[in-house]
């Protein structure tokens, strides 16, 4: 749009510029506001407006404003009904449309930026606490982290920086929302992401990945490329990659195994430490029957079944296991152990870092 050089055009134009906004745009919206302040007044003075059409001449010169109206559907009949003294009224709607606008452009534009970030990492810092909820400073916008997407056990307080993943963004009735999140099983990964080159390459990837948030995290990971050790990739040298992950986490657990399509084997390597597993699958039922030795029965259950309940979430497969049958004196009876695991999640409290790789030794990290 062609405006001539004067101040109301010139500051009109400075402003568009300035906030990425469409100066014809401005204009249409001061013209709405302008309508709707003179049918506010005429309603006060007890005139009929419903039956009538309106339009406002914006002189771009000096801003003065006009208004026409018409009874609907007879634009012939069209007359000036600008009442005098209407030019302050006028230029204070005008004042207000302009830096409604600039908000929502400056909004919409901070908005537009974090939605190209969505599913990637963020710093925040914590401002305070909405209930159960947490108000987070991102520097330009807020953000919320809900109280299911909260570590149960993490302990938060104001101006404490964190990393955060941002999930996403809601519209809500105040307007769009940030969420983020510190108990997605996608936060783990984006922070191995960060600190394992290998993954950023695309040469290591994260094949499935569960999660008890707070407790423990297990990852099965593939590489692509030859030469390359996916789970040595993740753990790193002396187990500074897993280690910083897990510091990040206050200390969670983090289990690394390689990814293999033999879904056997994926679910012995899922279930470690436990070692000295058989692994029987009936495919129709989705489910595997394991048969562990009596010394390693504890270990493949863990804790009030929480290694078999993270494989069983991991592969997606429900997992029974059984102690494997020890020959015994004909007076003694054979002790009967078995643990079945589905995917609920429960809450354990457990905290140190432990890896699996290709040969199936167990590497192993602590805070």
């Amino acid at each position: 749009m062609q405006t001539p050089r004067t101040e109301f055009a010139q500051a009109l134009r400075a402003i568009a510029a300035e906030r990425g906004l469409d100066p014809a745009v401005i204009l249409d919206t001061i013209k709405q506001a302008i309508i709707a302040a003179y049918k506010r007044d005429a309603r006060e003075r007890g005139e009929e407006t419903e039956e009538m059409d309106f339009d406002v001449e914006l002189n771009p010169t000096n801003g003065e404003a006009r208004i026409f109206s018409w009874p609907l559907e007879k634009s012939e009949k069209k007359k000036d009904v600008t009442p005098p003294g209407f030019g302050r009224i006028a230029a204070q709607t005008a004042k207000q449309v302009i830096h409604q606008k600039i908000r929502e452009a400056e909004k919409g534009a901070i908005m537009d930026e974090f939605s190209g970030r969505v599913g990637s990492l963020i710093s925040g810092m914590i401002l305070r606490f909405d209930g159960p909820d947490v108000r987070v400073d991102l520097g330009r916008a807020e953000a919320t982290m809900p109280k299911e997407e909260r570590v149960p056990s993490e302990r938060l307080n104001p101006n404490q920086r964190l990393t955060f993943l941002l999930k996403d963004i809601n519209d809500t009735l105040k307007g769009k929302q940030i969420l983020l999140s510190r108990s997605d099983a996608v936060f783990v990964q984006k922070l191995f992401e960060r600190e394992v080159p290998e993954m950023s390459s695309g040469s290591v990837e994260v094949k499935l990945i569960s999660r008890e948030p707070g407790v423990r995290t297990k990852m099965a990971v593939f590489s692509n490329q030859s030469g390359v050790d996916p789970v040595g990739s993740c753990v790193g040298q002396k187990g500074i990659r897993v280690q910083a992950v897990t510091n990040e986490l206050g200390g969670e657990r983090v289990d690394i195994i390689q990814y293999t399509q033999d879904m056997a084997d994926l679910i012995k390597a899922s279930l470690s430490p436990a070692e000295g597993l058989s692994v029987k699958l009936d495919k129709k039922n989705n489910i595997a029957q394991v048969k562990a030795p009596e010394d390693q029965l504890s270990l493949a259950i863990g804790k009030d079944g929480q290694n078999a309940r993270l494989a069983a979430k991991l592969t997606g497969w429900k997992v029974e296991i059984k102690a494997l049958s020890v020959e015994k004196k004909k007076d003694e009876k054979p002790e009967k152990k078995s643990a079945v695991a589905e995917t609920k999640p429960e809450k354990i409290e457990k905290k140190e870092v432990k890896s699996k790789s290709e040969d199936g030794r167990q590497k192993s990290e602590t805070e």
